[in-house]
């Protein structure tokens, strides 16, 4: 490695940790909001049992997403927003095959 792009890695390892520590703002930040978690199960026409196994969780927690009692994050809110924008590509993309 050359010297040039490790005194770059170390420069950002060691602003990483002051971010971490809450020393320093963060440059940029992404944040995904969610769509409304009921609409989107409304537009696959699927019930929320089968929405839910779909997606991969307990149909309690799909509840709560609907309920607003819970919000979705990470993985599950990026997917919700899929089904959102492209819900028929994503049910074909989900659906398993018998």
């Amino acid at each position: 490695m050359d010297k040039e792009l490790f005194e770059q890695l170390t420069k950002s390892m060691k602003e990483a940790i002051a971010i971490a520590k809450g020393d320093m703002k963060p440059s940029r930040v992404f944040t995904v909001e969610p769509p409304d978690v009921k609409a989107v199960r409304e537009k696959t026409g699927l019930s929320q049992a089968d929405f839910a196994q779909m997606i991969g969780v307990k149909v309690k927690t799909l509840q709560n997403w609907e309920q607003h009692r819970r919000r979705p994050t990470g993985a599950a809110a990026a997917l919700l927003t899929i089904f959102d924008r492209a819900p028929e590509v994503a049910v074909k993309a989900l659906h398993k095959a018998a």
